[in-house]
């Protein structure tokens, strides 16, 4: 598992928040062992959009990241463009959503879900 130190840095970092909003909605789908699966692919309108779904269990060759209750799925190719990244919960007053702050991102659009490259 990685230490976080800057020779070996986290390749992905879930927020206690998102873990426990993870752990939440597995529960309330009565799935209360799933873990989110978090995915980039091609789309949206900035090139490259981030996808959330449930899911039982990780691939074999997945990166699993534990926060809390809640655990995070995120396959090879999309944990290249995801390196360095978070995962966060935030509430606000037009709603709660999952947030992927991501530093390899060089712009995004007004939505969140979708950003580019440089």
């Amino acid at each position: 598992m990685p230490d976080g130190t800057a020779a070996n840095p986290i390749p992905f970092r879930v927020t206690p928040r998102a873990g426990a909003q993870i752990a939440e909605i597995a529960a309330g789908q009565g799935r209360p062992g799933a873990g989110l699966r978090l995915a980039v692919v091609a789309g949206g309108c900035s090139g490259f959009q981030y996808t959330f779904e449930l899911e039982d269990a990780p691939q074999p060759d997945d990166l699993v990241v534990e926060a809390g209750p809640g655990r995070v799925f995120v396959d090879p190719v999309s944990l290249e463009l995801l390196t360095g990244s978070e995962l966060d919960w935030e509430e606000e007053l037009i709603g709660s959503h999952f947030a992927v702050r991501n530093p390899q991102a060089t712009s995004g659009c007004g939505c969140g879900a979708s950003f580019s490259l440089g």
